[in-house]
């Protein structure tokens, strides 16, 4: 069984930078996709980047592209989401979630909440104007 824990939000200003951390365990497989998705209030979950493990490949939201990294930097099983100039409609609880079995192509493509099984319980970012 998969488990994804969530762990850096917190409070920054408008262009601050914070970096969320997503540790998964359960897995069999080295290639597997992740992604990180949030919600604001009063609103829908929404993709924000996805990377596809073992075999490289990234995705992220426009709203996000150019700001927002992802990346597993070594072979332990975490994930991270650099954020950079951050602003106040960046506020939200951010979750990492895992596709076991979402191909390559398809984890890239976009991050779509139906492909995702397995959650973490959320971390809040809240950006300050």
């Amino acid at each position: 069984q998969v488990q994804l824990v969530e762990s850096g939000g917190g409070s920054v200003q408008t262009g601050g930078s914070l970096r969320l951390s997503c540790e998964a365990s359960g897995y069999t497989s080295r290639s597997y996709c992740m992604g990180w998705f949030r919600q604001a209030p009063g609103k829908e979950r929404e993709g924000v980047a996805t990377i596809y493990i073992g075999g490289g490949g990234t995705y992220y939201a426009p709203s996000v592209k150019g700001r927002f990294t992802i990346s597993q930097p070594n072979a332990k099983n975490t994930v991270y989401l650099q954020m950079n100039s951050l602003k106040p409609e960046d506020t939200a609880i951010y979750y990492c979630a895992a596709a076991p079995f979402l191909g390559p192509g398809p984890c890239v493509s976009g991050a779509r909440l139906a492909d995702f099984g397995a959650w973490g319980q959320g971390t809040q970012v809240t950006v300050s104007s």
